[in-house]
């Protein structure tokens, strides 16, 4: 009797279903894209960090040009810019999403006006309350509230940069991107066309932007600062500068809004010539190792962080196996990097040496048309 309830036992337990997928094993990753030509809006594959096995699971919604996407801290909504590109097409709004962890399926909720021309870039607090976008064509800066239900509220601030006009970027200016600082009291914006990174205060109660004091950092002349990473640490505020090809550290003194550049290093190999343009900057979580995607040169940039000032050192530069990585993104174990090759339409995935930073093709390339932006959700964190 014993050994036949064994034998129960055990073929029970074969029969048993496997145990779900547990967080940090279960993504699907999202791309944002640009819709002129073949594309529908975004996509998504699920992924497992565990296997780095990929699947494909088609267009999650039709949006124009949603160029780049953010996820909510509760991980129920999905939102994104909508890049008015030409003639007709709709677009210069930010749209809302409900999100399917099953499915990768995004719901639309509502849409408002981003308050400026060429919406390229948006960010959230960690509370999820307050919504905040770059408007590249026409320098504006506008907030947003985030309603319980995930839909967006109307802008209460909306803010236009004005400055002395810079000729290598066309003498207007450019907001480009969004970031909140540690103790979310600060956002900083990289102004690409004024050669600054505005700071603001915000009030996030009220869901507000108010300049502060100082309410800029100058980076350097016809640098064009793009787009922002910082340390974990909080003490240093790192720039990939599109137009001159460099990455500038700052240190954050006093409350953290004013900024002291420390150091100004090119992102391009020395026998490189061509014309190259920056475009996407990621910090990996221990804040060891610096990554910044060159166009033109086509190649991610691997630097290693001095932990004591911030500075920064060259590893390598990698070629993306594409043209043009306007985005790449580490996913949360930091063991892969997805580069995303937009006029090629791929996303080839690289794998991270977890000790030296250098990255090395798995040999995975997905097809993603006109790719601009790469996200990760976890499918056990929404709640």
């Amino acid at each position: 009797m014993r050994n036949s309830a064994a034998l129960l036992g055990l073929l029970l337990s074969m029969l048993a279903p496997l145990p779900a997928a547990t967080s940090h094993d279960d993504y699907i990753v999202y791309f944002g894209t640009y819709t002129a030509a073949v594309s529908k809006g975004i996509y998504a594959y699920r992924f497992r960090p565990s296997t780095g096995k990929l699947t494909p699971m088609g267009v999650a919604a039709e949006a124009p040009n949603p160029s780049f996407l953010a996820i909510h801290p509760n991980h129920r909504f999905l939102y994104a810019v909508n890049w008015k590109a030409s003639g007709d097409q709709p677009g210069n709004t930010v749209s809302a999403f409900s999100i399917d962890p099953r499915t990768s399926k995004l719901t639309f909720l509502n849409k408002v006006s981003s308050h400026g021309e060429m919406p390229t870039h948006l960010a959230m607090d960690s509370r999820g309350t307050t919504l905040v976008v770059a408007n590249y064509g026409s320098g504006t800066v506008a907030s947003f509230p985030i309603e319980p239900d995930g839909r967006l509220g109307e802008a209460v601030t909306v803010d236009q940069h004005t400055g002395p006009p810079v000729k290598a970027h066309g003498g207007v200016p450019h907001a480009h991107d969004v970031l909140f600082s540690p103790d979310q009291r600060l956002v900083y914006i990289a102004e690409l066309g004024l050669d600054r990174v505005y700071v603001y205060n915000l009030n996030a109660a009220r869901h507000t932007l108010s300049p502060h004091d100082p309410p800029w950092g100058v980076d350097d002349p016809g640098s064009g600062p793009r787009h922002m990473a910082m340390d974990p640490t909080g003490k240093f505020l790192y720039v990939n500068n599109e137009t001159n090809s460099t990455v500038s550290v700052f240190a954050r003194e006093g409350d953290g809004g004013t900024l002291q550049e420390t150091q100004a290093i090119s992102t391009l190999p020395p026998d490189f010539h061509g014309r190259n343009s920056t475009a996407e900057i990621q910090m990996d979580r221990a804040g060891r190792f610096l990554y910044v995607s060159n166009r033109g040169n086509d190649s991610i940039v691997v630097f290693v962080v001095d932990e004591q000032t911030g500075k920064l050192s060259l590893v390598e530069n990698v070629p993306t196996q594409g043209k043009m990585p306007r985005n790449f993104s580490l996913d949360a174990t930091g063991k892969y990097l997805f580069a995303a090759n937009e006029t090629s339409s791929t996303v080839v995935i690289f794998r991270v040496d977890q000790g030296t930073g250098r990255l090395t093709p798995t040999g995975q390339v997905l097809d993603v048309p006109s790719p601009s932006c790469v996200i990760f959700y976890d499918t056990a964190a929404q709640r």
